[in-house]
């Protein structure tokens, strides 16, 4: 049984980025932009009053006294008149700051009268005034290559002067969930029939980290069933099974795929739960095969298959899980020789102290609401020694 580290290592080595392509702006959130994002104009373009107020020049500024107004200009409609000595221009939020003044006073700091205003205070030069490119600069690079954009990078961009952003193609991965026992939600079921779970978690998953998941019709156990199966798998970047990777003999995937061009790399890994997982290529089309349990499924895609999407999308991945510290809430026993990744559930510390890991006292691999009640999962290497609460662990939080 391969370790759970070179398990990743070996399937993640076989993948490359999907390619990339062009998308608007307003569609672009959750992509991984494959170019540096550079301002085309600067942010304001023009100094903008920042207030509703007057625009003067501030040696015109002092308490008392009295300026002429020479005009107004709303946002979006610039004055081309200077504003000149004793002299102001009405602005509002927005508005750009005519050629002369340097200085806005607000609205409330000011009493009108006609066609002229009285000063009720003073005032600093520049106050009130957003100078142009004072967000940012034509020219700035304001977003690195292999970003995965964000709401706010989406307004950035926008903000930048782009319609358009290169990305990363998002892979296409296909789901396709084996057994004749398996049936869809609501569908007519046999008492020992099972719901096709397994396979919309998984498929949920993947497109909530930013995959193309389409979910394929069951393949039931047969040869024939599989062998069909196989042609959708033409036009995905990933192929997922779930169940059929085992050694039963109703577990058909292996020989079903063998003669179109199955080349497996391994089928069993030293984890729990998931040891029958299996990695290789279907023809062109890499392939992981996941166990049947869905919480096993779920678990190896959080392990291994997120990894492999985003290794597609573009985003570097490393053989080593992404791990952090935290506190055991429960004493554990002496570990066999596979990695565990005990479903647990999280409580936080005041005084940025490590979270408290509770592994549930089950861990059946086929208890769906333990696993959506969990919050992390506890990672406990391979003949770890008995451990008692109140001491460190390592936790993979799930999504």
């Amino acid at each position: 049984m391969l370790d759970v580290a070179v398990a990743r290592a070996r399937i993640l080595e076989k993948l490359s980025p999907c390619g990339l392509e062009t998308v608007s702006v307003a569609h672009a959130c959750g992509r991984v932009v494959a170019a540096p994002v550079v301002a085309r104009l600067s942010n304001p373009p023009v100094s903008v009053s920042s207030m509703d107020g007057y625009a003067v020049r501030i040696d015109d500024v002092q308490e008392g006294a009295t300026l002429d107004i020479i005009g107004e200009a709303p946002a979006g409609h610039p004055s081309s008149l200077t504003v000149k000595k004793g002299q102001c221009i009405r602005l509002f939020t927005g508005s750009q700051i005519p050629a002369g003044a340097d200085t806005v006073l607000i609205q409330e700091n000011m009493r009108r009268d006609g066609n002229a205003v009285t000063l009720l205070s003073g005032g600093k030069a520049g106050q009130f005034i957003r100078k142009q490119g004072q967000d940012f600069q034509k020219g700035e690079t304001l977003l690195p290559a292999g970003k995965v954009l964000t709401a706010r990078d989406i307004g950035l961009a926008a903000a930048a002067g782009h319609v358009w952003l290169t990305v990363s193609r998002r892979p296409r991965v296909g789901i396709l969930a084996t057994g004749d026992e398996i049936v869809l939600p609501g569908d007519p079921a046999q008492p020992d029939s099972i719901v096709n779970s397994g396979a919309f978690m998984v498929t949920a998953f993947l497109r909530s980290i930013g995959a193309e998941a389409v979910l394929l019709p069951v393949a039931r156990d047969n040869v024939e069933s599989l062998s069909a199966a196989i042609t959708q798998a033409d036009h995905l970047d990933l192929l997922v099974t779930i169940g059929g990777a085992s050694v039963g003999t109703y577990d058909l995937v292996r020989e079903a795929f063998k003669p179109h061009g199955l080349n497996l790399d391994f089928w069993k890994i030293a984890m729990r739960p998931g040891r029958p997982l299996m990695s290789g290529q279907l023809g062109k089309t890499p392939m992981i095969g996941l166990p049947g349990n869905p919480v096993a499924a779920m678990v190896c895609s959080v392990v291994f298959v997120a990894a492999a999407v985003r290794t597609l999308m573009g985003l570097p991945q490393a053989a080593e899980l992404e791990t952090e510290t935290a506190i055991l809430g429960a004493d554990l026993k002496e570990n066999d020789q596979r990695q565990d990744f005990l479903r647990s559930t999280l409580r936080s510390q005041p005084d940025g102290q490590p979270p408290i890991a509770t592994p549930f006292a089950s861990q059946d691999s086929a208890q769906m609401n333990i696993l959506a009640q969990s919050d992390a999962l506890i990672i406990r290497a391979p003949h770890a020694p008995p451990q008692k609460a109140g001491t460190l662990c390592r936790i993979l939080r799930l999504p």
